[in-house]
């Protein structure tokens, strides 16, 4: 098996980007999401991540800078998605490689704490636990086993929180 590269998105990759999740989500929901999300004050390109395969761009994910509020407080967190491997390349290890590098990404960054709306056991395998555990919600129509969070320094989720989605998140559901 070739090498998967994981690196930084530059403006060049967003057609790539969207092709990845049409072909992956089965519709263009995901890629009208990342549009909007770029156009907004909440994407930074740092924390957009395309995998490479071949020279072609077979994965990416996205983390997003949202609040996690408790009691008045509010802390900077990730929050990771949508993330996805265009089929043909999928049981590669393409997206374990992206999750392993946002991971470290937000380690790098200073960020502490990533949360994830998406299929729990797949997320649990990197250290993600469940939100009803760390007591976090999030203001998304999401179920609440869907929800987890990992802390990259400890206790940053110590006590949890809500989290608040970006609008576009919110209409994507």
């Amino acid at each position: 098996m070739h090498a998967i590269t994981v690196r930084p998105e530059t403006s060049e990759d967003a057609r790539a980007i969207d092709v990845v999740h049409i072909s992956a989500f089965g519709g263009e929901a995901e890629a009208h999401l990342i549009s909007a999300l770029r156009a907004s004050g909440s994407y930074n390109r740092e924390l957009s991540l395309v995998a490479e395969l071949n020279g072609r761009i077979v994965g990416h994910v996205l983390l997003t800078r949202v609040p996690l509020r408790k009691d008045g407080e509010e802390k900077i967190v990730l929050a990771l998605g949508p993330m996805s491997v265009v089929p043909s390349q999928s049981h590669r290890g393409i997206g374990s490689e992206l999750i392993k590098a946002s991971v470290e990404l937000a380690r790098e960054k200073g960020y502490g704490a990533i949360i994830v709306v998406g299929h729990p056991e797949y997320y649990r395998r990197f250290g993600f636990l469940p939100a009803k555990d760390i007591k976090v919600t999030c203001n998304l129509p999401a179920p609440a086993d869907a929800l987890t969070g990992m802390e990259i320094v400890e206790a940053n989720l110590a006590g949890g929180g809500h989290v608040e989605y970006p609008e576009p998140f919110i209409e994507l559901f």
